[in-house]
C-alpha cells in the first residue's frame, strides 16, 4: 500500500525558511515525477514545484527563486526547501505524483505552514 506523509510545517515568521519532507511508502519512488501542491485557506490546491526522475526541477511563478524541490531516492523522500517566506506562502503543503497514472488515491494529511508575525 502507498502511503505519503508530510512533515517539517509550523509557524515562521515572514522572511524565515522551513523545510518539509514528504515520506513515500511502498512506491517506485525514484521512477515518479514528484510535485508539491499548497492548498491556501478557502482555495483550490495548486502544484507549486515538480522533479521528475532525472532531477529537473520547475517552480509556479509564486515561489520560484525562493523554494527548492529535492529528492532522496535511496531514502524514497521528497524534500521543499522554503526560503524567505510570506505570509501568502501560508497553505497546506501536500506532496504526489505528477503524472496523473501514478497518483496515489490517498493523499497525505499535508504539513501546515503558516507566516506570521
Amino acid at each position: 500500500q502507498v502511503q505519503l506523509v508530510e512533515s517539517g510545517g509550523g509557524l515562521v515568521q515572514p522572511g524565515g525558511s522551513l523545510r518539509l519532507s514528504c515520506a513515500v511508502s511502498g512506491s517506485i519512488f525514484s521512477m515518479w515525477s514528484m510535485g508539491w501542491y499548497s492548498q491556501h485557506p478557502g482555495k483550490q490546491g495548486e502544484l507549486v514545484a515538480v522533479i521528475t526522475s532525472g532531477g529537473s526541477t520547475n517552480y509556479a511563478d509564486s515561489v520560484r527563486g525562493r523554494f527548492t524541490i529535492s529528492r532522496d531516492n535511496a531514502k524514497n523522500t521528497l524534500y521543499l526547501q522554503m526560503n524567505g517566506l510570506r505570509p501568502k506562502s501560508t497553505a497546506v503543503y501536500y506532496c504526489n505524483a505528477v503524472w496523473s497514472s501514478n497518483r496515489i488515491d490517498r493523499w497525505g494529511q499535508g504539513a501546515q505552514v503558516t507566516v506570521s508575525s
